[in-house]
């Protein structure tokens, strides 16, 4: 026994302690580190084998990512990210702003040249670029009931509705420059969501984790991880009724109303596929993955591995416009002023470009959406070729022949779609042309619901320091439906929810409503929620008032041109 006790003490020894400038000087030297249950992670090896994609990880770095992996990975994953310890953390960490989001580390020599009361005082990585979400906005003028806020000042607030709104700031855009009013619509966007959280102070916010983490630990032990497998039969005999309905048609020679149940079947499809991409199935990653890629590819022409590296951004980083991929969709919608700067893209590591066409698009946004979406499924060819083609995916590890399943799929799904259905059984051009736009168009209720739980939401940043469970309820809303309707939904309806527990299977997502609700009323947070109709209006709304927006920017840029007068620019 004693012996034991010597050797746990010996190895205990042995586990080196990181201050959070060790941290920061070797995120200088370009390492990627991450911390996850209090161990100090370097995971630089494991980016070309993630699953999920690198740019989930780098936009981790700095942060301590217990919940975003838990949340996201399996137990084994866990377990095997424990080869990557470098060290471990003492106390509460802090976060640093990753470098992918323009956070910027001092090197060991930087602060060795540094006398210690000048590193006391100066400000670090987080405190210099923690409240920089923004690149359009000085967070150095912010008002001072901002400000107190943010240091942990709590002011009453009111919890009726956690939609964001800047549609009444006081300020005339005919006296003022662009780069005024874009700051002042930054700020009451913050100034929203600050009056309406939790404060941002540690205390605060790590009780908010704590919390989380319990209600985590009472899912699983209630068994809302466990899969009903009962509950996917009913979804296969939905399916082929689909599909066999399909098939019928087409044989009697109805090919538009064919192309009708074709579509509903590509709609179901979606949700098992999105159950399969997040292992909430048979939680098996291998198993999963092939499940998923059989449904997306074969049956449904998307790429699944594309999905899987642009859902896992979407989860970590929502709402944010600079980062988050499912909202980054110039030069059709804005779902933020900040769009309007032209940003950078992280994710597509490209520009957006607020051009003439995006300014003309972008004032009709509201009267578009729909129609731009009973597109959208068109757009998700292009990008899963793209992912498929350049080899965007892991090319070693677990998943290193994803890839070429996935491009099987593709040859099987346009073979039995593109050549097999559109081309021999429709007779004729203009047919083919109505069958493939009908058929894609259904798909366009999809898209509704994807962008229904987030267009009309909240964008700001309010940075490092915001929990996991708190950005996500304040970037997500739910929506209510009968449970007869679930189905229709397919656990879109749920979110919140479902960003909180992303492996939770979507049939177990209603009984776990109650419990995120009393939660939410605990922690004093907002859980919105609305009806299908009442959602979608929220949605039209937020992209009218950016298109308002984008109205009054034009009208201000107008009269600045004609007094000659280019300063912001």
């Amino acid at each position: 026994m004693a012996a034991s006790v010597q050797d746990r003490g010996s190895h205990l020894q042995k586990v080196k302690v990181l201050s959070r400038q060790d941290v920061e000087g070797l995120i200088a030297q370009g390492q990627t580190i991450i911390i996850v249950d209090r161990h100090v992670l370097k995971v630089d090896a494991w980016l070309k084998y993630h699953p999920g994609g690198d740019k989930a990880i780098m936009h981790m770095v700095g942060r301590d990512a217990t919940d975003e992996v838990i949340a996201l990975h399996s137990s084994e994953a866990r377990q095997r990210m424990s080869s990557f310890r470098i060290g471990q953390i003492e106390g509460q960490w802090k976060n640093f702003l990753p470098p992918i989001q323009g956070g910027q580390f001092r090197s060991k020599d930087e602060m060795d040249n540094v006398e210690d009361e000048e590193i006391f005082d100066a400000p670090s990585s987080s405190e210099r670029s923690s409240l920089s979400g923004s690149p359009i906005f000085d967070f150095s003028e912010m008002s001072d009931r901002s400000f107190r806020q943010r240091c942990g000042v709590r002011q009453e607030k009111d919890y009726s509705s956690s939609i964001s709104s800047v549609s009444s700031i006081d300020l005339d855009p005919l006296n003022t420059n662009k780069i005024s009013y874009m700051d002042a619509c930054t700020q009451r966007e913050i100034d929203l969501d600050i009056d309406k959280y939790p404060s941002l102070d540690a205390d605060t916010q790590n009780d908010i984790v704590q919390k989380y983490r319990a209600l985590h630990d009472r899912v699983c032990n209630e068994g809302l991880f466990e899969c009903s497998y009962h509950s996917y039969l009913i979804e296969l005999c939905r399916y082929t009724f689909l599909f066999s309905t399909f098939l019928f048609l087409l044989y009697h020679n109805y090919y538009l109303t064919s192309s009708l149940f074709l579509g509903a079947f590509w709609h179901q499809l979606s949700f098992t596929a999105h159950d399969a991409g997040h292992m909430g199935i048979t939680h098996s990653f291998q198993t999963d993955t092939v499940i998923g890629i059989l449904i997306s590819d074969f049956l449904g022409g998307l790429s699944l591995g594309w999905w899987k590296r642009n859902h896992n951004v979407h989860h970590i980083v929502t709402n944010s416009p600079e980062h988050d991929p499912d909202i980054e969709h110039m030069p059709f919608f804005a779902i933020s002023h900040r769009f309007f700067a032209s940003l950078h893209s992280s994710y597509y590591e490209r520009i957006m470009p607020y051009d003439l066409f995006a300014r003309f698009v972008v004032r009709y946004q509201h009267y578009l959406y729909y129609p731009i979406l009973t597109l959208g499924r068109f757009n998700l060819y292009r990008l899963s070729w793209a992912h498929l083609l350049l080899g965007q995916g892991p090319k070693h590890g677990l998943a290193w022949w994803h890839r070429w399943l996935e491009i099987v799929g593709q040859a099987f799904f346009w073979t039995w779609y593109g050549y097999g259905i559109v081309y021999r059984c429709i007779p004729s051009t203009s047919t083919r042309i109505a069958f493939v736009l009908i058929g894609h168009m259904i798909t366009a209720l999809l898209h509704v619901q994807i962008t229904l739980s987030h267009f009309a939401m909240s964008t700001a940043d309010l940075g490092v320091d915001e929990s996991f469970p708190q950005k996500m309820l304040r970037t997500t809303m739910d929506v209510d439906c009968p449970a007869w309707l679930d189905f229709f939904h397919g656990g879109l309806q749920f979110q919140a929810i479902h960003h909180l527990f992303p492996r939770m299977p979507r049939h177990n997502l209603r009984r776990a409503q109650k419990l995120v609700q009393d939660f939410c009323k605990e922690v004093g947070i907002p859980y919105a929620l609305y009806g299908f109709v009442d959602g979608n209006r929220e949605v039209i709304g937020k992209l009218g008032e950016v298109g308002r927006q984008a109205t009054i920017l034009a009208k201000c840029q107008t009269v600045m041109a004609e007094r000659g007068d280019f300063g912001g620019h």
